[in-house]
Parts: structure tokens; sequence; C-alpha cells
């Protein structure tokens, strides 16, 4: 008898539905697995056969003969025990099958015929209400994952003996439904950092709250325990909310990747990723023999924090180049190609030099070849990409004893989210978000020089030696602070605080 029955693959960050054909045939003996299986799904036969003996079932002995198809794609991992299992039963006449194909029914076996959470099942769900199917039958753990997707019966099980009984019997499965709007709208300012716990750093906090208005990328350059690793971790509070069309988006890289919780949904806050400086380069961008989202992608509408930049390999900082500029991922293969979203913020945090001291710090005892060999770690290409280096000095003792807490990230907040606010109007026709994505075209258009502003800008070049590059990143950095300020024109001081925050670049750091 044959019965095909419906599982899902992932392929970057979306699914794609697999039918599994089981047929049970009386003319011999044998398990014969076909399709591209990989090791895990091979060896789902030694899980469903003790799975199955556990709750009273078993395997024919017959020739069982299963194809999954498309037949040229290749499936990994075990989700698909229990559909296999399913499938062997109802072409073997164990159980009845009428409804069997009205669902997408996916899940890990456990010996004892219990049932362990797989990845991916946000597109998964996605995926399955787009195709029309009736519902989703997987791990309870990953239920509440799939409830965020509207008009979709979706059913947590524990035991296969649940789905059997279901399908043969008609015993009721437990139906979860959530209210994604009430969860989202619940959650979204949830932050475990705030800034007000922020002694000192007016200047730091300055330039993180320039750097949310506008997506800069951000770069914190101070000795150690001057508070750059504390300030990094609250720059989320202050980004605007996500969206609920963001929220999706992220998740679902957070899904396919095994990253949500069993009691978790939908994220709610902007994700906040801090590798360690030994991460590789296809940890870092995603990749591997079976493709996954790598650091950069799991940022993605968040932050990605690298502490002590200088420390990590230069050939992992390089790989980065590209996704910041083209806010994606692609990961080619010769049989096919992925694309991971990479729309992230960039905080980086180094030292001023190998000791950790400035050069004019009496603890400096760095020489000037060292702190140039150290300084030579980050390319000039990748330090084009980010838009504000910011100095912090250690924190006075007076400022840390102060009992007055500092501004809220809530207040930050609220003025960040009314600068882009105005850039989401500014540019709506134009495919961009805010203003660290512009381009040349963009800044001659939105970035317009009074007199004042171009002598001013042209002396900080001419005296400060600052390097050509500067010159795109200053404008796009003084149009973020006049939105701030709700400026439409750009003026000499939002430039003069914008030139501020070049203090990387080669000449003027080294001069």
């Amino acid at each position: 008898m044959l019965i095909k029955i419906y599982g899902s693959a992932i392929h970057g960050v979306a699914a794609q539905t697999i039918t599994i054909e089981v047929n049970v045939d009386t003319g011999g003996v044998g398990y014969h697995l076909v399709g591209l299986p990989d090791n895990a799904i091979k060896e789902s036969s030694y899980r469903i056969s003790a799975a199955l003996k556990n709750v009273g079932y078993k395997i024919p002995g017959k020739k069982i003969t299963i194809n999954m198809a498309p037949a040229d794609l290749r499936k990994e991992g075990s989700a698909y025990d229990l559909s296999i299992a399913l499938g062997i039963l109802a072409a073997s006449d164990q159980i009845l099958a009428e409804e069997i194909q009205h669902y997408i029914i996916m899940g890990e076996l456990s010996l004892d015929g219990s049932l362990q959470p797989i990845k991916g099942v946000l597109p998964i769900a996605i995926q399955a209400r787009e195709e029309g199917f009736k519902g989703i039958i997987l791990p309870v753990q990953n239920a509440r994952e799939a409830a965020i997707v509207n008009d979709l019966e979706v059913y947590g099980v524990e035991n296969i003996k649940e789905v059997i009984d279901f399908f043969n019997e008609g015993k009721a499965l437990k139906k979860l439904t959530l209210d994604t709007q009430k969860e989202f709208q619940d959650k979204i300012n949830d932050f475990p950092f705030d800034f007000s716990e922020v002694k000192g750093q007016e200047a730091a906090k300055r330039a993180m709250e320039v750097a949310a208005a506008g997506g800069h990328n951000i770069i914190i350059i101070g000795p150690p325990g001057s508070g750059k690793t504390m300030l990094a971790k609250r720059v989320p509070s202050i980004l605007p909310p996500l969206t609920l069309k963001e929220a999706l988006e992220t998740t679902k890289i957070h899904s396919v990747a095994g990253k949500i919780g069993t009691e978790a949904s939908l994220m709610t806050v902007r994700p906040f990723r801090s590798p360690h400086h030994t991460i590789s380069d296809v940890a870092l961008v995603g990749g591997g023999s079976y493709p996954q989202p790598g650091e950069i992608s799991l940022a993605h509408n968040g932050v990605l924090f690298l502490d002590e930049m200088p420390e990590f390999k230069r050939t992992v900082l390089e790989v980065m180049r590209q996704p910041l500029e083209d806010r994606e991922v692609t990961i080619s293969r010769a049989r096919f190609t992925v694309n991971y979203p990479a729309s992230f913020m960039l905080v980086a945090s180094m030292n001023p030099s190998p000791s950790g001291f400035f050069p004019d710090d009496p603890s400096n005892t760095s020489s000037v070849y060292e702190m140039q060999r150290y300084m030579n770690k980050l390319s000039g290409p990748l330090l084009d990409r980010i838009d504000i280096h910011i100095e912090v000095q250690k924190v006075e003792f007076e400022q840390l004893s102060e009992k007055r807490k500092g501004e809220k990230s809530k207040e930050i907040r609220d003025r960040v989210v009314k600068a882009r606010n105005i850039q989401n109007k500014r540019y709506e026709n134009l495919n961009i978000s805010c203003n660290a994505q512009i381009g040349p075209k963009e800044i001659e258009a939105f970035c317009e020089l009074d007199e004042a502003s171009f002598s001013l800008i042209k002396l900080a070049m001419e005296k400060l030696n600052l390097s050509a590059r500067a010159y795109d990143r200053i404008l796009k950095v003084a149009r973020t602070i006049a939105d701030l300020e709700e400026a439409e024109k750009i003026l000499s001081y939002h430039i003069s605080e914008a030139i501020q925050y070049r203090s990387l670049d080669r000449e003027f750091w080294n001069g």
C-alpha cells in the first residue's frame, strides 16, 4: 500500500515542503530509504523501530520503500522521524490515514516514543499556511513558536502515541493558539540593561545615541575598565522597537539556527550578539557543509558587538566587509546558493594600544612601533565602513560614587525613534531605512551644506589630516545629528560634532 505524508526542509531561512512516500510491499523483506537523506535520517530506522515497539506497534517484516521527494534535494537532520514512522504505520494498515495528508508532521523520536524539539519551526509553519495545509503536528516544545502563525492549527505533542490515537481513534489533540500582537506588545520593552546604570561617559552616551538614531556602525576606543562593554550592551535598549515584520524575520533566522527557547515564541527585542575573538570566519558569516546562519545573520535587525576588535583574526574581520555593505550574506555551493539577511549595527571596542592605554598615559608601555602594528590589524577598508569612532577615558571616582542616576534608555530611545521617523519619511521611496545606508547620490541630495558648514569641513580635512574617506561619513553623521534636533538643514555645529567622531582616521590617530 502507498501512503503520502508531508514534512518540510529548510533552505536558507525558508522552508520547502517534502513529500514522504511510503510503500509497503508483501513481495519481499527490506527497508529502503531514498531521496538524498543524510546519516541522521538513515539512522532513523533504529529510533523508529524502538519507539514503535515501546508504544505497542512495530515495523512490519515486509519490503518497505521510502522516498523523500523532491529526490534531488538533500534532506538533513532527525526531524523526519515522526513523519516516516506514521507513514510506515499508515502504509501497513496499522493506523487510519484519511486525514494524514492535511497536516505537516515533524519531530525527532526518542526510543520510548517521546518527541524531541526540532529546528526551523517558524519557516515551516509559514510555508504550511501558504500551501493550504490544515495544521502542523510537532513536538510540544516547538508549539509556541509555530503558533505565531495565524490561520494554522498547531498541535504540540509529547509522544507518538498521541498522534497515533489522533488519527486512529479521533482522540483530540490540544490545539495551541497565541495572540501574536499581544505577545509582541507585552514584551517589546523587556531589556536587562539600561543606560541609567552607566556612570559618567556622557560623550560616549551621546555618540551611542547618534549611532542608534542613524543606524551607524561605531567603534569605542578606551583603556580597560572604562565601560566600553557596559555601553555596548545597552545599545539595543535605545534602538527603535522591532516592527512585527522585523520580529518575524529575526525569529525565522534564530529558529533555523535552533536558538529559540522552548518557552519562547516571537523575538520581541533586537538581538545582541557578542562572539568571542577566537571565532572562525565561517562561524561569523555562516556556511559549513550544510549551511547555517552565522553570527552576523543572528544579529540581523540588531547589534553585533566585537569586543577587543584587533584581537580577532584579520581574515575574520575582512569577510565582514561585503555583508556590511550589502546587508546580506550569499553562501555558494556547487549545487545551490543560500542567502541569509545580515542587516545589523556593528558596535566594536578596542584598547588604544597593546598595553591598554593612550599614548600620553604614564601607564603606557607600548612603543610607537608596537602601537602602529596593533592599529594595522584593522584595515582601512573595514574602518571605512565604521562611521563613528569615539574615545573614552577612565571614569573618575567622584562620578562612580555619585548617587544620582543617569538618563534612562527610554528617554534616549524616544529621541532616536523621532529621528528614525524623519529618516523613514525622507527615504520612503528609496528602499533606505536610515542615514547609514545612503550612498553618494543621496548624500548629494539630502546633505547640502551652507557656506559656513562647507568652510568648516574643508578646514577639518586640511588641518586635521582627515582622510578622504572620512568626508562622506562626516556628512552622514551630521545628517543624523540634525535629524535628532529635527533640523531640516545641516548646520556648522552639526558638522563640528560629526568631525569629532573620526578619531581613528589614520592620519589623525597617528598625527
